[in-house]
């Protein structure tokens, strides 16, 4: 189990990887090799913009479970966008219990507690209620973060195998250090902790 805290969003599991890798090499690597389409310009490498999203998007859940990074449970997703002016951000989706509203309301349902065995029990997932016979108001935060260009990485590679793989594992490292370099303002939003 990755070892989150409060200054940790995301974190990339080498050990699992390897240990799981079908090829005897890279797990991660073996969904970039199924998804090499997605990971070239025809016979050319992405942009860096272009293969960091793809990058992470083939490293996380749904595409990877469990994902080569794994995100903090309590964060209903933590994916990359392409912006129209065609610069890369992560956004963060944080669900919010109605105590970290101003004015909560009354005689409405809040999000509960996830109960995994298999989860740190300090980040513990938020899901709806299973009350079906009353509102609720499930409240998220997106939190944009602008992705600086000097941490993309410039890929070499326009085929699957050990560079591409090295690269988008740097790729993925990098927006995984950027998002943990702002878990501060994630506390700022839950007051620290669930």
């Amino acid at each position: 189990m990755p070892d989150f805290g409060t200054n940790t969003l995301a974190v990339t599991d080498d050990d699992y990887d390897r240990s799981r890798a079908s090829d005897g090499h890279s797990r991660y690597g073996a969904y970039l090799a199924q998804r090499a389409h997605l990971l070239r310009d025809g016979d050319r490498p992405l942009t860096p913009v272009e293969f960091a999203s793809a990058a992470w998007t083939t490293a996380t859940s749904p595409i990877m479970y469990p994902g080569y990074v794994r995100t903090r449970p309590d964060l209903a997703d933590l994916t990359t966008v392409i912006t129209d002016d065609y610069r890369l951000a992560l956004r963060i989706t944080i669900p919010l219990r109605h105590h970290a509203l101003t004015h909560r309301p009354a005689r409405v349902l809040d999000w509960q507690t996830q109960h995994d065995p298999w989860s740190d029990a300090r980040w513990t997932a938020l899901e709806a209620p299973e009350q079906g016979d009353r509102p609720a108001l499930l409240t998220t935060a997106t939190l944009h973060l602008p992705v600086p260009e000097r941490i993309l990485v410039t890929p070499t590679a326009a085929r699957p195998g050990p560079v591409m793989t090295r690269e988008a594992k740097a790729a993925v490292r990098a927006l995984a250090g950027y998002a943990n370099a702002h878990a501060h303002l994630v506390a700022d939003l839950t007051g620290g902790t669930r």
